[in-house]
């Protein structure tokens, strides 16, 4: 693997949807989730953190060191286990195993270098503190949530048919927010880094992913989702040169005219402050070349 990146970075994610549910809550029948004071909407962090995950196994397949742990259908003591089984492994004196099978899980798998993982169960590679973390994606205005009927030309029983005489009619429903604007937050820390081995390709590889994850997850229920700008703040140390709170602040999207609801990105503006930057830090936006 490359050596660990030495860099602190912080960076905030700016994307849309319209048209979809971004992200149901399975407790709340699947309905967009929604801040229920404020009425924003919200993106936790394991839904973004699963299409990263879908992006690197859709560009990367399951070769190593790319591999991604926490995928569709996994038996996670089944991949712990195998750790156990290498010689690199098995070679060791028993208080060494577990810390030797955690090195080769976060050799193997770009999701556990990234974003940690518990492994203490099944033969136990212990636990790992990923250096890539990210915040809810919260909406900058509330959203409104439809709920929408639909209608299916076809039953699923012979009884269903009987029972409609043959009209053979199921109806169902699709919830959908018209439009939102989301913004989340993330952080990188170069000391996690160097405990894992994050390198500089893992991080290129989250940045492109973080680009274009949405581009392959296509679906009717998330509607037209769109990555529209991500702004990393690197740091010239490993420790950082300035709070990220600061850092995150310079950056804000507001609405052009809010005498209409918002439908499309082009109702905001997004500036990104510039000047005065502490001495250290430098701002690369992503994708290259918009304005």
């Amino acid at each position: 693997m490359n050596e660990p990146i030495k860099n602190r970075y912080d960076f905030v994610l700016v994307f849309d949807v319209k048209d979809g549910n971004p992200n149901g809550d399975p407790d709340a029948g699947n309905l967009p989730r929604v801040d229920p004071e404020t009425g924003n909407g919200l993106i936790t962090d394991v839904c973004l953190k699963r299409k990263v995950r879908n992006y690197v196994l859709m560009t990367k397949g399951l070769k190593e060191p790319f591999d991604v742990f926490i995928k569709e259908k996994a038996v996670l003591n089944d991949l712990i286990d195998e750790a156990h089984e290498q010689n690199t492994v098995k070679d060791k004196e028993k208080g060494q195993k577990t810390e030797a099978a955690r090195q080769w899980m976060c050799n193997k798998y770009f999701d556990i270098r990234a974003f940690g993982a518990v492994m203490s169960t099944g033969k136990n590679a212990g636990q790992v503190r990923g250096p890539v973390q990210m915040t809810f994606g919260r909406s900058v205005e509330p959203v409104v949530t439809l709920e929408h009927s639909i209608t299916r030309m076809a039953v699923a029983t012979q009884a269903e048919s009987d029972k409609q005489q043959g009209d053979n009619r199921t109806m169902g429903r699709k919830n959908t927010v018209p439009y939102g604007a989301y913004v989340a937050h993330g952080f990188v820390s170069a000391h996690l880094a160097t405990q894992t081995g994050f390198g500089q390709e893992d991080i290129n590889l989250l940045w492109e992913a973080l680009c274009n994850m949405f581009e392959h997850d296509r679906s009717a229920a998330r509607g037209l989702m769109s990555t529209q700008r991500l702004v990393i703040f690197k740091h010239d140390s490993a420790l950082g040169n300035a709070p990220a709170h600061s850092l995150f602040d310079r950056v804000q999207l507001t609405r052009r005219n809010d005498s209409k609801p918002a439908r499309d990105f082009s109702d905001y503006e997004l500036k990104i402050n510039k000047e005065n930057l502490p001495s250290g830090v430098s701002i690369i936006e992503l994708p290259a070349g918009l304005n």
